[in-house]
């Protein structure tokens, strides 16, 4: 975060700022990440359409990109997400169907999956 702060104050000495605003922060799992990767998916739901019951071996970090998302994991409340918001999904956690809030209306998401090399992205239960 400093080295955030010194960039921000360097080029704020020009014509014009930069604003820098924490959108999101959580907790990682304990994990080396020695032998991992990220695999970035865009998914888009459309009105009525749900995602199967699964889990993650990794963990996942999204953002809703366009309508809204409800988005449900074992143990959690059941929210609705917006464009804009941020989701975390720990490893092995049960995700409970979940897909576009809007009965008009796809939700897209950007999910980040971070998981071990030449292993799979989710298991179906």
């Amino acid at each position: 975060m400093a080295s955030l702060t010194l960039i921000a104050g360097h080029f704020a000495q020009g014509a014009a700022s930069w604003k820098i605003e924490t959108k999101y922060s959580h907790d990682l799992p304990p994990v080396s990440l020695d032998g991992w990767e990220v695999t970035a998916v865009e998914l888009t739901f459309p009105p009525g359409l749900t995602s199967p019951k699964h889990t993650h071996p990794g963990f996942i970090l999204g953002s809703v990109l366009e309508g809204e998302f409800r988005f449900h994991v074992e143990g959690e409340p059941e929210t609705v997400l917006k464009a804009g918001d941020i989701f975390y999904e720990p490893p092995g956690r049960i995700h409970l169907p979940s897909g576009s809030a809007s009965s008009l209306k796809p939700a897209k998401i950007l999910a980040f999956n971070f998981h071990e090399k030449g292993k799979e992205l989710l298991k179906p239960i």
